[in-house]
């Protein structure tokens, strides 16, 4: 699927707060290697070389856009690099101590699977951290599924979208960590995010839930589609003067991979 690093990292205030909120639960002290999956522009995996300045940090992400800006960030950590490659490809190697993969995940099916895969080959002491979206069934998703949906443009989007099942609940994060063996903190949280200017939730997701919709169809086609949706939003989402609230809610799950591998426990409070 085709990214535009600048129209993701237009809010980036907004959508780099869950970053910092997960890895903010990772005790661990001193990892050999951390590997960011999904690691988009590069911007946060540069603030994870730097605070485990000892260990070999590579962030690997499928789009080549987001890799080229990456690897043109300035200042970039001498532990740091970036690969292009499939999440679905990768495979921790030995001595991993840490795998994030922030806002990402959503984007692969059968994701759960993955996760098992990588708890069972991480080393005992290993940390896994992980942030997903939990906003299927808000407004700016329901309505961009039932337009595609819709006699109009069910013939050009068929099948484009994930639908609400993108992703799984809480519990069942925590019972797939646990039953793997790893000590595990999970939890949501629902930021009541607020945006400026003209249709700021349009603009929101032409950085995000729109791609797939964006790739899928002709420069004519998504104008007249855009505008549709924008109509169902701005009532969805209407301007309250001061800025427009759009509530989004976000799952997170840590966990340590039990055993008498050096590590760390959760910090107290969040």
């Amino acid at each position: 699927m085709k990214w535009d690093p600048d129209k993701y990292t237009q809010f980036s205030s907004h959508r780099d707060r869950p970053f910092f909120d997960l890895t903010a639960r990772i005790a661990a002290s001193s990892p050999r290697r951390v590997v960011d999956l999904g690691c988009g522009t590069g911007a946060l995996t540069a603030a994870i070389a730097a605070r485990w300045p000892g260990a070999q940090v590579t962030g690997v992400d499928s789009s080549r856009d987001m890799i080229e800006a990456a690897r043109g960030l300035e200042d970039v950590p001498p532990n740091l690099d970036f690969v292009h490659g499939r999440i679905e490809d990768w495979e921790p190697a030995p001595g991993t101590g840490v795998v994030v993969s922030n806002a990402a995940l959503q984007w692969v099916p059968g994701h759960q699977d993955l996760l098992q895969r990588w708890a069972m080959a991480l080393d005992d002491g290993a940390w896994l951290a992980v942030q997903v979206p939990g906003n299927f069934n808000a407004p700016s998703h329901v309505l961009l599924r039932e337009l595609a949906a819709s006699a109009e443009w069910a013939g050009k989007l068929q099948g484009v979208l994930r639908h609400s099942d993108a992703v799984d609940e809480p519990e069942d994060y925590l019972a797939l960590l646990t039953e793997a063996g790893f000590a595990a903190d999970v939890w949501e949280t629902t930021y009541q995010q607020v945006l400026y200017g003209t249709d700021p939730v349009l603009d929101w997701v032409r950085g995000t839930a729109l791609r797939p919709v964006i790739n899928a169809l002709s420069e004519a086609d998504f104008f007249q589609f855009e505008a549709e949706y924008a109509e169902l939003l701005e009532e969805a989402y209407p301007s309250e003067g001061w800025g427009t609230v759009f509530p989004f809610r976000r799952l997170f799950m840590v966990g340590r991979k039990q055993g008498q591998a050096s590590g760390g426990s959760f910090p107290r409070g969040r």
